[in-house]
């Protein structure tokens, strides 16, 4: 909401601090740590407990350049220390196997760190070592004054009951795709453009280590499989099923039964199975909101655009979001510069848009093969004989997998 704050019978005196944080994801943590290293006294809000967020399973691939942009500020010592760093993937079609080494290519290479883990470093970074103030399980935000001076956000503190008031220069809004920054810009001052891709995917944990030294996409007639480390003892698995698919519908044996069939492959043993810990089914949809600020209200990460994981980029233009906003953010306080916050929106969609064409090629890849259309499926293949046949369109599609240094 985007009203003037109203008093309240049960409100504590308002506060006031440079800048608001909406949401502790990967965004909201890494603009809060720009913040408080320039000497910013700013505040995160969180919905959930400390512990939701840093067990919450997300994505576990990291770009390198992303890497590079946390190491600058501080912010991957144990994440350089722990993470996986991958080279190559492998694409089972056609019963064979064809492994492609993107670093032979490019010289670059994936991280693969899961979220958690992240968002576990950088609550310890913000709010124990830098001292940055952090405020979980406040209900019922709202936003305020987004066109004024003083904007302000509203929430009731879950101790005491009370209303709070706090208001700020800025507001960062990173509370994802539900939460409320996206939803207080009014729908004639942004466009939100949406595509659904029509498909499922069943998300899936298993107790069981890798079954292979590298991701593998298994595009079969059957549909798409995916196969992703994420620790020596947990792996994670994809399966394309129906949007809205139930869970329920995939017991033990049926997911490991498919599982087995798409990524099957001459040569490949089969994969190594284990109790399935998490199952969930996501649908398959992308959207942007542009422009990505409203008066004082600036979005970063999942409350700006949504990328489905086809293709692995949403954390990462989470991070590139907060960099960008970080740094504008200490630039203006510090010196008044404010052409870092003037261009913001611009500087992100840029890439937003350009991953957001890669999830849309990827989808076709893994996709066309089980759409049951023979067109398609022929075109699917041909696109993949092509990136393994022709250095230029392999090396092609190594820079936009791997995703280019926005510094260059």
């Amino acid at each position: 909401m985007t009203s003037p704050v109203s008093p309240h019978l049960n409100s504590a005196p308002p506060e006031r601090r440079s800048v608001v944080v909406v949401g502790a994801g990967p965004a909201g943590l890494t603009i809060g740590n720009i913040l408080r290293a320039a000497g910013l006294d700013c505040l995160v809000l969180e919905t959930e407990t400390r512990e939701f967020i840093e067990r919450r399973p997300r994505a576990g691939v990291i770009e390198e350049w992303a890497v590079h942009g946390l190491q600058q500020r501080g912010l991957a010592d144990t994440l350089l220390e722990r993470a996986q760093r991958h080279t190559e993937c492998e694409f089972r079609f056609g019963g064979q196997r064809h492994r492609f080494s993107y670093t032979e290519l490019t010289g670059h290479h994936h991280f693969v760190y899961p979220q958690p883990l992240l968002v576990t470093d950088l609550v310890r970074e913000y709010a124990d070592v830098r001292g940055g103030e952090i405020r979980f399980g406040v209900r019922d935000v709202e936003l305020h004054d987004l066109e004024t001076d003083r904007p302000a956000v509203s929430y009731t503190d879950p101790e005491s009951g009370q209303r709070r008031v706090v208001y700020g220069d800025f507001i960062a809004g990173c509370d994802g795709a539900r939460g409320v920054s996206r939803a207080a810009i009014p729908v004639e001052r942004a466009r939100v453009a949406r595509h659904d891709y029509g498909i499922g995917w069943l998300a899936l944990l298993a107790e069981a280590p890798p079954s292979s030294d590298c991701v593998l996409f298994g595009v079969n007639p059957r549909g798409f499989a995916g196969h992703m480390a994420r620790s020596p003892e947990v792996t994670r698995y994809y399966l394309e099923c129906p949007p809205g698919d139930d869970p329920d519908n995939w017991p033990h044996d049926r997911v490991w039964a498919e599982l087995q069939h798409r990524l099957a492959a001459t040569g490949a043993p089969p994969l190594t199975e284990g109790r399935l810990i998490e199952k969930r089914v996501l649908d398959m949809h992308n959207y942007v909101v542009e422009p990505m600020v409203f008066g004082r209200l600036h979005l970063a990460g999942d409350a700006a655009h949504l990328t489905a994981p086809i293709a692995a980029k949403g954390m990462n233009l989470a991070l590139h979001d907060a960099f960008l906003l970080g740094d504008a953010l200490v630039a203006h306080a510090t010196s008044g510069d404010s052409a870092g916050l003037d261009g913001y929106s611009d500087a992100c969609l840029g890439r937003v848009w350009e991953y957001q064409e890669f999830s849309q090629w990827l989808s076709e890849v893994y996709h066309g093969a089980s759409s049951g259309d023979p067109y398609r499926a022929g075109t699917t293949l041909a696109r993949l004989r092509r990136v393994f046949r022709s250095p230029s369109a392999g090396l092609a599609f190594a820079e936009s997998y791997l995703g280019k240094d926005p510094g260059h």
